[in-house]
């Protein structure tokens, strides 16, 4: 017998997303039909530019009135006033690898050191090949005297802060991750 071990060959993680993780109402933060709610539609594709199918992106938001109805929220948690509102969403990726989120405007949060964050939401991406999920955030592009004096949008390197910025759409916002390669969507260490 030999004492010398066998390299383990590489496996990738998946394709398990779309089997175990489907929730049909998933993509709906807020019920169709909400006052003021928008989509907010995207793509993710590898580094080559190629769509990365059976991929899915979680949404984690503030209320319109900047509140979350979670117990880590430090002034309390509190039910939204908005009918319909849950905070969170979930859209898996097609065969072209794009998601969609129908939303509403987060309102802006309190930073820890007393100054304000700007509205966003926090999406986290979760893929076949990916051990661990990608955590980054949404910041909306008419928003910006608030993106400017934002904490977290400011510690990133300023040529990559366009990679959290989503663009206008004609029926909400845009938001395309890249994972990887010149345009990689900056990733936050959570």
């Amino acid at each position: 017998m030999s004492d010398r071990l066998g390299v383990t060959p590489a496996q990738t993680v998946g394709p398990y997303l779309s089997i175990g993780l489907h929730w049909p109402d998933g993509p709906y933060i807020v019920p169709e039909g909400t006052p003021g709610a928008f989509w907010i539609r995207g793509r993710i594709v590898d580094g080559t530019g190629e769509p990365v199918v059976d991929a899915l992106v979680e949404s984690w938001q503030a209320d319109p009135d900047g509140r979350f109805d979670h117990p880590d929220d430090p002034r309390g948690a509190r039910p939204p006033r908005l009918a319909g509102f849950r905070g969170f969403g979930r859209s898996e990726t097609d065969d072209q690898g794009c998601y969609r989120l129908l939303t509403v405007r987060p309102g802006p949060l309190p930073d820890p050191d007393g100054g304000t964050e700007a509205p966003h939401l926090t999406l986290s991406v979760l893929g076949r090949g990916l051990l661990h999920r990608l955590v980054t955030r949404l910041y909306l592009p008419d928003e910006p005297a608030a993106n400017a004096v934002d904490p977290v949008l400011n510690s990133v390197e300023a040529e990559r802060r366009g990679t959290l910025l989503a663009s206008a759409a004609p029926d909400g916002f845009r938001f395309d991750i890249h994972l990887q390669g010149d345009r990689e969507t900056v990733f936050f260490a959570v």
